[in-house]
């Protein structure tokens, strides 16, 4: 019975019985478990290396505050600038000045805009063009102007002033630290201040959902701030001797640094204007790569040339196309001309 009831070594027993039968198995089990702990030893702190720093850094990510954006590098500004003018024009024979706008000018509601049943509106024209429009004669020079012109701009964001006032909701268990917002919000619109030249200055009336800060490019036309006439809201036309700086202007087709504004202001949206019924509107600016060559319009004129343009519309887009009038500013005369 005994020898039926004898147990036998387990695996832990015999493992044991041999090392001790055989020592130099010792010897050759040990370096090998230590080789193979200081493995594992040695790859888990390489994979500490990589893992805390990527989650320090994630949690640093989500916790910091974001960084204010990269403004894009400036196309170098412009030397001269969009001059406002006015275009010399000598009556024809059986010329009237509705004829004479409507023609000339391209603007189909001048018989309206100008009624003799108000007679300060036709006062109004007389004091532009420089002559009575009842006493017209053949061989009179007159001035002619473009009715609500757009300009051309392009430059750098120096201030960003919304029109609304955000209010604050209050979070009296958080604390933070007063920020100046690296973008305003100009959905519901804003002034911005821009450098369009070295010493010049404009303010634009923007409303976009882009992003807006402080160095910022810009890229927009925008309408001219009209001539204020005395019971004449709609009157048409700048003051031929308006400075453009620091004119406060309406802003259309608007860029942001490389964004253009897809759901911003079209131009004929800009009231009041005649846009749709005219067809296209008058544009100043400058030929080159720092105004008018933004939009393509490529007018084989020198860089930096003023000039006054037609620009045709289809369902609100403007665009220049060969053959629309182009007149080129002349500094000595200080008027538009035939080129």
């Amino acid at each position: 019975m005994s020898d039926r009831l004898q147990q036998h070594p387990g695996h832990t027993g015999g493992l044991r019985v041999k090392l001790y039968a055989k020592p130099w198995l010792l010897l050759v089990f040990v370096p090998v478990l230590l080789l193979i702990m200081l493995s594992v030893f040695r790859y888990g702190m390489r994979i500490g290396e990589r893992i805390v720093p990527n989650i320090t850094d994630f949690f640093y990510t989500m916790t910091a505050p974001s960084p204010a954006p990269t403004p894009t590098p400036l196309t170098s500004f412009p030397t001269s600038l969009p001059q406002v003018g006015v275009i010399p024009y000598t009556v024809q024979a059986g010329d009237s000045c509705d004829e004479i706008l409507t023609i000339q000018m391209r603007m189909q509601d001048a018989g309206q805009l100008f009624s003799d049943a108000k007679p300060n509106t036709v006062k109004a024209l007389g004091s532009l063009i420089g002559q009575d429009c009842h006493r017209l004669q053949p061989g009179m020079v007159i001035r002619l102007a473009p009715h609500y012109p757009l300009v051309a701009l392009s430059g750098v964001v120096l201030k960003v002033e919304p029109l609304s006032t955000p209010q604050p909701i209050p979070t009296p268990l958080i604390t933070i630290p007063p920020q100046s917002p690296a973008t305003i919000d100009c959905a519901s619109g804003c002034v911005l201040t821009v450098r369009i030249a070295p010493t010049s200055e404009i303010r634009l009336l923007v409303q976009t959902a882009l992003p807006v800060h402080v160095g910022s490019q810009v890229w927009a036309q925008a309408m001219l701030a009209r001539k204020h006439i005395a019971n004449f809201a709609n009157y048409p036309f700048v003051d031929p001797e308006a400075e453009l700086v620091g004119m406060t202007m309406s802003a259309c087709d608007l860029q942001i640094d490389r964004t253009h504004d897809p759901n911003g202001l079209a131009c004929d949206q800009l009231l009041p204007n005649t846009i749709d019924d005219d067809g296209g509107a008058w544009l100043f600016g400058v030929t080159g790569p720092g105004n008018l060559g933004h939009w393509g319009y490529q007018l084989g004129l020198p860089s930096n040339t003023a000039v006054l343009i037609w620009l045709t519309s289809w369902n609100g887009t403007l665009s220049f196309h060969r053959g629309n009038p182009v007149y080129r500013y002349n500094e000595r005369t200080l008027e538009y001309g035939v080129i």
